[in-house]
């Protein structure tokens, strides 16, 4: 079986490899959440706030795809599998049943806000280890950050 040999050093790739591993479970969950509260939805605004988090989902599902391929590229193993995102993820889990809009606006604007935290943290870790997985996260945080001021606006 052929393995990608990484690009970087050895501390380098673990540095990476775990920004990125952190990075790909935050991108999984937030696409599930945004997902289940766009089939739960209720409210006045459900249009707006329905599409809305499709395009949550969009972001994060590409978000996930380019975050994994970047792993694998340095030599890392993504490991997107349900119990490894179930086990790991630091995101808090919408209710169960039907989701008022005005409730799911305030949720995904807190999830989106801590996930940009963490994107942030990742960001700086990356600086010296490897700058093209800084630059791949700099650009997702750039989308996350985009959709938390246009979901915060609507609070």
């Amino acid at each position: 079986m052929a393995a990608v040999k990484s690009p970087l050093t050895e501390s380098a790739q673990k540095v990476a490899g775990n920004a990125l591993q952190g990075a790909l479970v935050d991108l999984i969950d937030l696409a599930l959440l945004a997902k289940q509260a766009h089939w739960n939805l209720t409210g006045r605004n459900f249009k707006v706030v329905h599409e809305h988090l499709d395009e949550v989902v969009d972001l994060a599902r590409q978000g996930q795809d380019d975050v994994a391929e970047r792993a694998v590229a340095i030599g890392v193993n993504p490991d997107g599998r349900a119990r490894t995102v179930a086990d790991r993820t630091e995101l808090p889990q919408l209710e169960a049943g039907y989701l008022a809009d005005d409730k799911v606006v305030s949720a995904i604007t807190d999830v989106l806000a801590q996930i940009i935290g963490r994107f942030r943290e990742r960001i700086a870790e990356t600086d010296e280890p490897d700058p093209v997985t800084q630059d791949l996260l700099i650009g997702i945080t750039h989308e996350l950050e985009k959709q938390h001021w246009m979901f915060q606006a609507q609070t």
